[in-house]
């Protein structure tokens, strides 16, 4: 929309629906599948591209999913950041390079105060540890190779949500499917907090971090910090009461089954990105709520979804 030339390479989407597919992402861009694992793939591919800037944001995302393939999880976070970072290294093209990561990369002490860009990297379970990992490895490569002209920046966002989100073992849209199914969602943290924020917020960070890296380097080849208003914290179970009141008739229940380890309180501190960038949320919680429940409606009704998501997208730029 914004007339950028785009190379895309990646997987096949892993879920049916799928964003991808509904508002025809590959009728605008050179769509490749490959796997950021496979590095002589990469190379190729960023060089038929001539990209001059790259944004990283291939992944296994999913906490529960890294307990069950740890392997996997660290293979694609952790060398398929090397890879793609090595790949972008060799590119002449390329001159600016954004790593997408998480807010889980912190060594997370369960503290009340939001994590700022300087605080330790960790993480208790393999998809948070891959992050933090991420994170060291990005860091390296700035330090030994992007020195000069090209230079590498990472972001970390909140948890997310909007339309088009169908990964599983994820909290909004496990609520989606009970309420077009008719039965409780079962939430297996409901008094868990995490910070919660409409996904063309970070996105929209992205983007201003991505400018200034491509136009002034290095003084923003740094880590940053994209979450929401520190009130839009809430609790899991806060979050479903309010798509129910939305939705109308969803009701949601405690799922007491065992599960892996997740943390229960999670906050960013971007104040950074606030004053440097003056980048700020444009969605507080309940109306980023309010669009994602418009837009899961508008699917059910059998909408035209391209037209659906660029006209909020097209809003969001006007707020």
């Amino acid at each position: 929309m914004l007339g950028a030339e785009i190379t895309g390479y990646s997987l096949a989407p892993p879920s049916n629906p799928c964003l991808f597919d509904l508002v025809k992402v590959a009728e605008d861009i050179n769509d490749i599948r490959g796997d950021v694992r496979d590095l002589a793939s990469l190379k190729k591919a960023l060089n038929e591209s001539l990209a001059e800037i790259v944004i990283h944001m291939a992944a296994q995302p999913l906490v529960r999913d890294s307990y069950e393939f740890p392997v996997e999880t660290y293979s694609t976070n952790v060398i398929g950041t090397v890879n793609m970072l090595e790949a972008a290294r060799l590119q002449d093209s390329v001159h600016a390079v954004l790593n997408i990561t998480s807010d889980k990369c912190y060594q997370n002490s369960e503290v009340s105060k939001g994590y700022c860009e300087d605080d330790p990297m960790g993480g208790f379970d393999p998809y948070s540890s891959s992050k933090g990992c991420a994170e060291l490895v990005t860091n390296a490569y700035r330090n030994s190779f992007y020195t000069n002209e090209k230079v590498v920046a990472s972001a970390r966002a909140g948890n997310v949500i909007g339309g088009g989100d169908w990964s599983k073992d994820r909290l909004i849209p496990d609520i989606i499917k009970a309420a077009t199914e008719g039965h409780s969602v079962r939430l297996r943290n409901p008094l868990a907090i995490r910070p919660w924020q409409h996904v063309l917020d970070p996105l929209c960070g992205y983007l201003k971090l991505i400018e200034r890296l491509y136009i002034d380097g290095q003084p923003f080849a740094e880590g940053w910090n994209f979450g929401p208003y520190e009130e839009d914290a809430r609790p899991v179970e806060w979050i479903a009461e309010k798509i129910a009141a939305l939705w109308g008739d969803l009701k949601w229940e405690k799922d007491n089954s065992a599960t892996p380890h997740e943390a229960h309180y999670l906050n960013l501190d971007s104040s950074k990105a606030r004053t440097r960038l003056d980048w700020a949320p444009r969605l507080v919680l309940s109306k980023a709520l309010e669009w994602t429940v418009d837009w899961y409606k508008e699917y059910l009704s059998g909408k035209d979804m391209r037209s659906v998501t660029e006209n909020q997208i097209n809003i969001y730029t006007k707020l």
